[in-house]
């Protein structure tokens, strides 16, 4: 047996004066409640309550960051798990949101895929996804060996056991994590049943949607023109018009700021936005719903669609989150078998200071309008994006996300975007995930990454011991309730 610790030290200094003044720090922070303002978690898990299946369906299956590395060492999805979209019994659809199903073709062996997780173990080391699984492993099931092919069995057998006792229930692990609130994140054709279910049921816990409209505003999405008629049949309005197509969207974000939304999720392939008239919006979607689209236009109306989105943020107060940059579905023979979001998303470089520009004119220096900005291509931290975040009013950086939410990720967005954005043109963290069981884990990296950052900064004497107590809980939490208004 090859034991499993987490040394309290962890991502810590080694210099002993800056370890000490971030243990110091770190003592203020990692009992926080946890603001998780953004994620994709399910309504349904916590309206439900139901058991997770099994330690496979909770740890693999719905979670890209393990399956993608497990399958560049040429594991196929099929034997993780993962379902096929013509999977029958037990399988998934794709765009269903029972993300908790496994299935597929094969039979679904929730051992025998954790005995293939476990003997690829160390296919993580390094990564932030061996952080977050050995966090997962020790504080929640208190597993203290390392999983490798020879404790497979036995770290199943812990797990699986766990799962049947009511404090390994979504309610009670989300009380146990002590998360003050959660967002999920639905489609605007979503009637937010779960919402509703959660807030019938009497459960305290915080549990709010935010809108995506993707699937309505992305001509490229599978089925937009039903997508969008759809979203004129719940709204009754005429979304064959631009008046109304964009009527609708209010109507719609007004439901969903009803059911707890405090914010809007964009995740388009650029940061490009445009500023046209309506005629020529009419005849985008016009054409958009004819599927006659020409190169170049279906960004055009999404570039179009983000401005819109921003004039209706400034009215309705949703703070507006754009998270691009990322190619996605890039293998197109996993999009074809499995369907989107497998773990085939590449970053890709990514312009802001021109592609923003458009919306930034109109509304950059609204001090009500919220706009917080993400990237995956980290060299626009200090060439673009520090920059517009340090000017504009309306502007604020989200998090290292996706990719880089990792222990050098997160040093490398402090160093490279505070200095010239200053701490408070940041929101603090987001965990961003639909792995409920990582977000405790996400978060105490960032606390301990953030004060590992402030130490240095203190025994450097680039900043006061005292000034440092007061952003690590900023940081931590607070930053993030405030940018999110919550």
């Amino acid at each position: 047996m090859i034991p499993l610790v987490l040394d309290p030290d962890r991502l810590f200094p080694s210099e002993p004066v800056a370890r000490r003044v971030a243990r110091a720090l770190y003592e203020t922070v990692h009992d926080l409640p946890i603001v998780s303002p953004h994620g994709h978690t399910e309504a349904r898990w916590f309206a439900d309550n139901a058991p997770f299946p099994d330690p496979a369906a909770l740890f693999i299956v719905p979670d890209h960051y393990v399956f993608r590395m497990l399958y560049s060492q040429g594991i196929p999805l099929d034997d993780l798990g993962v379902p096929a979209r013509e999977s029958g019994l037990g399988g998934r659809a794709e765009g269903s949101a029972e993300g908790w199903t496994a299935g597929g073709p094969a039979p679904y062996d929730a051992r025998a895929i954790w005995r293939i997780f476990a003997s690829h173990y160390h296919l993580f080391r390094g990564t932030p996804t061996r952080l977050w699984l050995d966090h997962a492993f020790h504080s929640v099931f208190g597993i203290d060996e390392r999983l490798t092919a020879e404790s497979a069995d036995r770290c199943f057998d812990r797990v699986e056991g766990c799962l049947g006792e009511d404090a390994f229930r979504p309610r009670a692990l989300f009380e146990r994590f002590d998360i003050e609130v959660i967002a999920t994140t639905e489609s605007p054709l979503d009637p937010l049943d779960h919402h509703r279910a959660i807030r019938a049921s009497g459960w305290r816990g915080r549990v709010v949607t935010a809108y995506r409209p993707d699937p309505v505003v992305d001509p490229e999405f599978e089925g937009f023109a039903a997508n969008v008629a759809e979203l004129g049949a719940l709204t009754g309005e005429n979304t064959a018009t631009w008046t109304g197509y964009l009527a609708a969207h209010r109507a719609r974000r007004a439901f969903f700021k009803s059911m707890g939304a405090t914010s809007t999720d964009h995740g388009h392939p650029t940061a490009r936005t445009a500023d046209l008239d309506a005629t020529r919006c009419q005849q985008l979607l016009d054409r958009a719903l004819g599927g006659r689209l020409a190169a170049g236009e279906a960004e055009l109306f999404r570039a179009q669609m983000l401005t819109e989105m921003a004039a209706m943020s400034q009215d309705d107060g949703l703070v507006m989150q754009i998270h691009p940059g990322s190619f996605r579905n890039h293998n197109p023979s996993v999009r074809h078998r499995f369907g989107r979001d497998k773990g085939a998303d590449i970053p890709m470089p990514t312009n802001y200071v021109d592609a923003l520009k458009p919306l930034l004119d109109r509304f950059g220096n609204e001090r009500d309008f919220a706009l917080i900005l993400f990237t995956l291509d980290e060299t626009s931290y200090a060439r673009e994006l520090a920059p517009l975040a340090g000017h504009y009013p309306a502007v604020r950086l989200g998090p290292p996300w996706w990719f880089h939410d990792s222990f050098q990720g997160m040093l490398r967005f402090l160093e490279q975007a505070t200095e010239t954005a200053g701490f408070y043109n940041t929101v603090g963290f987001n965990d961003d995930t639909r792995a409920f069981l990582s977000i405790p884990a996400r978060h105490d990296v960032w606390r301990r990454v953030t004060c590992r950052f402030l130490a240095t900064a203190v025994v450097e004497h680039r900043l006061g011991e005292d000034e440092a107590f007061e952003l690590a809980p900023l940081l931590a939490r607070d930053l993030a309730k405030a940018a999110y208004r919550l």
